[in-house]
């Protein structure tokens, strides 16, 4: 028994552990102006992806001009604040981003 419960408690550390993981993951989002084309916002994602510890997320499953131009965000979860200033300092040479996101996973449903 006593075994049975030892294996029970790993399972809730490890699914803490995940949860805890996920709560922590945090990214941003790239703000783009209203006439933004769809080939814009991938031009901008690819040229500011070589960012040490700030790959861009996947992207959105549905590749329409609204879905891109607000689906285009960074992992940052693991970014130093110099890995930051760099994504800011490249995102900031496009015209057509109006400005940066900083979300992490309590965001999510608000």
């Amino acid at each position: 028994m006593t075994a049975l419960a030892g294996i029970v408690g790993l399972l809730v550390l490890t699914g803490c552990a995940k949860m805890d993981a996920a709560l922590d993951q945090q990214w941003m989002v790239v703000d783009f102006g209203p006439h933004t084309s769809e080939a814009t916002a991938l031009h901008v994602r690819a040229e500011c992806s070589h960012i040490q510890n700030t790959p861009p997320m996947a992207l959105p499953t549905q590749h329409t001009v609204v879905a891109i131009m607000y689906g285009i965000r960074f992992n940052t979860t693991n970014s130093s604040p110099a890995d930051l200033a760099e994504l800011q300092t490249c995102l900031q040479r496009f015209t057509a981003v109006q400005g940066v996101d900083p979300e992490d996973a309590g965001d999510e449903g608000s």
